[in-house]
């Protein structure tokens, strides 16, 4: 989903005190673009560099106090990046005219803010894409304001997903980094490898430039600082001197290199780090240099500083899982991570637990009683069946698989080795009502994809069927067409250095990443509204077709209407009375089962057709679900015009009425090895994390036994929920599960704050 930081326009104009003044408004973007426009005609390394070397130390924010690590950033509204600032080379022409307005711009500065604006249109990475549309892609994703707009399907743009190997930056440290591109360099054979790895060189200065300038701050601020304080920058210095000059070799240095690392690549998700910080932390702790306490001190201080790098659907950390090296070592900073998630209790970073059978026990022990505490963190990832599914899905070895991540709102992608952003969503409610409308979308009165059947014309279901399915394969295989496209366009734009250095194979191959440097390139399609149009569909056959209670016309027109008047008040009737997936129906199920295979399917089938590794889809939902259900009709599953559509692969929001085993065996009845990631959330009473608490074990282990996935869990009573609604002021502690991430649920849109309501909250 696209998302930006969300600055106040008098926070964007805050510059970091590193390399020039830049706190008249928009001089840095001014510089940035006259820069940018300098480098014409130079390699897209060299631009890039060039960006960068401006761009970052201006944008790097000062220490703060209680910061155990320096670390903080702001992105100017004309930046280079892969997705914080935008897509590539970016310019937020709202957010600048927005401030040439709170400031009164005026005279030559006004007149060079729109000189820099004119110089963006049609050079900006995503005005690149657009450009590079056929006629007939150009005409199925019409607009890209899918927030505002009704439609079956639209872009995004993005390099979303990035999970670096952080492994080898702390194996390897900023000098084993520069040596092996230097040995790479001696062994380059062309000018474009050397001008790429040359540059590389120079991304791998510019941070080791950060580590000393942060250094230096830390020192300069200790001088005045109280003599805890004190001790605690002195610390900061010496990390920030020692991984300017070799590898880490404690657990803080480790962290601070990660963190200066992730904030210089432009990433937002972390991987597997107990894999990496484990026996670092270990060594520390065993040897007596680091408490548990202070350890712990020095996660709740990262856990900030990555909730300061705001981004609520991103932000992932994983623990726990199938291929781990060190397991005892790894088990130690999962218990540490899920306590510093339970002290701090933010909706980041989002803590994710993998687990298995075989798995130390305790980890699993700890997770729920910090989610029954209300956390909304650790997700549970059940490795028994998601590293199968996955290496079937990517089709790759096991040994591959075995490195699945989620990462952001719940997407699949192989740590190092793979990526995949989702640069495309569809609404599969909404491909149905236009299957059902001729083709023609009601609310737009558009028309992006193939004529449809008259309505008279569908005698049988299965003619309903191939309507709402060409509608489907049409509009997916134009979004696959579209991140062919936006990679092309990332690939000549720049080699993002940051990724290339951390990313396989792309220093042994000496490509960037997005032009041969990765050793899988995939994509991956954004669905929602998947129950909607199973539920349906099912309630059309059932009707229609099998009792033959009403005509598909009949049916049309009562959903036109929004069920409104006694005639399409007895239709709803009847369709609400089908029944719905969720409650372990074998028909309901079944329709749901089918409209899940068909999307995968048809998805999997574009990556040889746009020449990617994979190309799968993700069933994930932020507050789309609420959105795309804004501009979507009355739905012959009985939902009414505007409501949200379900979220993920959930059920409708209060139609599992059957128990809670009957919901779980619904989820797990969806095949895992079709897809590149799933949300399941789950809303469960606090009795069920108290007295009966071995039910709720039992219950999760006949879950993950009957092929369940994962489960996003959210301890909450309706009671708090309405409280919360009514009372907000008295409720800021409360957080939730939304779709792939967490929020406190006061600060939810309306919309939002009533679809979580209006989950069945299982006991």
């Amino acid at each position: 989903m696209k998302c930006l930081p969300d600055l106040s326009f008098d926070a964007a104009l805050v510059r970091s005190p590193f390399g020039p003044d830049f706190s008249a408004p928009l001089s840095l973007e001014r510089a940035l673009t006259r820069l940018h426009s300098s480098m014409a005609g130079k390699s897209p390394a060299a631009r890039e560099l060039a960006v960068l070397q401006m761009q970052i130390p201006a944008s790097l924010q000062p220490i703060q106090d209680g910061d155990l690590f320096a670390g903080r950033i702001l992105y100017p509204l004309v930046s280079f990046s892969p997705e914080p600032g935008g897509f590539g080379y970016a310019c937020r022409e709202d957010a600048i005219r927005a401030v040439t307005r709170a400031h009164a711009l005026q005279g030559p500065e006004l007149e060079e803010v729109e000189q820099m604006l004119a110089y963006w249109k049609g050079r900006t990475s995503q005005d690149r894409c657009r450009q590079a549309y056929s006629p007939l892609l150009a005409r199925t994703l019409p607009t890209d304001e899918w927030t505002k707009e009704s439609g079956i399907a639209f872009p995004l743009y993005r390099m979303a997903g990035s999970v670096l190997d952080y492994g080898k930056l702390v194996a390897l440290g900023i000098p084993g980094l520069r040596l092996e591109v230097q040995k790479r360099l001696v062994a380059t054979s062309t000018e474009e490898e050397s001008d790429l790895l040359t540059h590389l060189l120079g991304a791998l200065e510019l941070l080791a430039g950060s580590c000393a300038r942060y250094a230096k701050q830390a020192q300069d601020l200790a001088e005045t600082a109280s003599p805890e304080r004190c001790a605690e920058l002195q610390r900061m210095a010496g990390d920030l001197e020692a991984i300017g000059k070799r590898a880490p070799d404690s657990f803080s240095e480790a962290i601070q290199l990660i963190w200066l690392y992730a904030l210089h690549s432009g990433t937002w998700n972390y991987g597997r780090l107990d894999v990496v910080l484990g026996p670092l932390l270990c060594r520390d702790m065993d040897s007596g240099k680091l408490s548990e306490q202070e350890a712990l001190h020095m996660l709740e201080s990262w856990w900030r500083l990555m909730k300061a790098y705001d981004n609520q659907y991103n932000n992932r950390v994983i623990i726990g899982g199938a291929g781990r090296p060190d397991e005892e070592a790894a088990d130690r900073f999962a218990l540490l991570a899920m306590e510093a998630t339970r002290s701090v209790r933010l909706n980041q970073p989002q803590l994710t637990l993998r687990h298995h059978r075989g798995q130390n026990p305790a980890l699993m022990a700890k997770a729920l009683t910090v989610i029954g505490e209300g956390a909304t963190f650790p997700m549970l990832y059940n490795d028994d069946v998601n590293v199968p599914a996955v290496a079937k899905a990517f089709a790759v070895p096991t040994d591959e698989a075995v490195h699945y991540v989620p990462y952001g709102c719940g997407e699949y992608v192989l740590a190092c080795r793979s990526f995949g952003t989702p640069n495309g969503v569809i609404n599969l409610a909404k491909a149905l009502e236009v299957a059902l409308h001729g083709g023609v979308d009601p609310w737009s009165r558009g028309m992006t994809g193939p004529v449809a059947p008259d309505l008279r014309e569908m005698r049988t279901f299965e003619d309903v069927w191939r309507a709402y399915a060409e509608q489907v394969d049409h509009h997916v295989a134009a979004l696959a067409e579209q991140e062919r496209i936006e990679y092309e366009v990332a690939g000549q734009e720049a080699p993002f250095l940051f990724f290339t250095l951390l990313l396989d194979d792309c220093v042994a191959r000496a490509k960037p990443v997005f032009r041969g440097g990765i050793r899988y390139l995939g994509g991956t399609i954004e669905t929602y509204g998947n129950t909607n149009a199973a539920d349906a569909l099912h309630a059309i056959n059932e009707v229609v077709f099998l009792r033959r209670q009403a005509s598909l016309e009949e049916v049309v027109a009562a959903c036109d209407a929004n069920f409104q008047g006694e005639a399409h008040a007895r239709i709803h009737r009847l369709l609400l009375a089908v029944s719905k997936y969720g409650n372990d129906e074998a028909t309901a199920d079944a329709m749901a089962r089918r409209v899940h295979d068909h999307v995968c399917r048809v998805s999997a089938a574009q990556a040889k057709r746009q020449g990617m590794a994979s190309y799968l889809v993700v069933i994930i939902n932020n507050w789309a679900n609420v959105i795309f259900g804004s501009t979507t009709g009355a739905t012959p599953d009985g939902r009414k015009s505007g409501e949200a559509l379900a979220n993920g692969n959930n059920p409708n929001p209060g139609s599992d009425r059957s128990g809670t085993t009957a919901f779980l065996n619904s989820l797990a009845s969806l095949d895992a090895a079709q897809h590149a990631g799933a949300v399941q959330n789950m809303k469960f009473s606090r009795e069920l994390f108290g007295r009966s608490r071995p039910k709720l074990e039992a219950m999760l282990t006949g879950y993950w036994s009957r092929g369940g996935t994962q489960a996003m869990i959210t301890v909450v009573s309706p009671e708090d929920l309405r409280a919360a609604m009514g009372e907000p002021q008295k409720w800021g502690h409360l957080m939730v599960r939304v779709g792939g991430f967490s929020a406190r649920f006061i600060d939810l849109p309306p919309g939002a704050q009533l679809e979580v309501l209006n989950r069945t909250c299982h006991a």
